[in-house]
């Protein structure tokens, strides 16, 4: 991939990426969606902070991709997922960056909730960085 745009136009802008020590999770409904002790916690200026988890901790069979994408100018194209649990589904409250940019390729192919937005999923966090 390339380099990262929004990095070269704002090179003051801030985003953290650190290697948790410790499990966290991801609850939907009260139902564990993500469960790893391999989560990455970025700390981004201006936004809240998010865990994206690895996908083989995540239970896929809970989510189906969306046609939703956005664009990131500082890590890429981002690709959503709904969630379906206990006869529900939240739209679009999961993302990933398939294909990240040169700075961010350790978010490559995780997955991050939107539990700031969406007050049915919760972030329990036992890591420490």
């Amino acid at each position: 991939m390339s380099k990262s745009p929004g990095h070269r136009k704002w090179p003051d802008h801030r985003i953290r990426e650190t290697h948790l020590l410790g499990r966290v999770q991801a609850i939907v409904h009260g139902e564990v969606i993500a469960d790893s002790h391999d989560v990455i916690k970025v700390d981004e200026d201006e936004n809240p902070t998010r865990y994206y988890f690895p996908r083989t901790d995540v239970n896929m069979s809970s989510l189906e991709r969306s046609d939703t994408t956005t664009e990131c100018p500082f890590k890429g194209k981002a690709r959503y997922f709904n969630v379906r649990t206990h006869g529900t589904e939240l739209h679009d409250a999961v993302w990933t960056y398939e294909e990240p940019y040169e700075e961010h390729m350790d978010l490559r192919e995780r997955l991050a909730f939107y539990d700031d937005q969406m007050p049915e999923i919760e972030i329990r966090t036992e890591a420490r960085a």
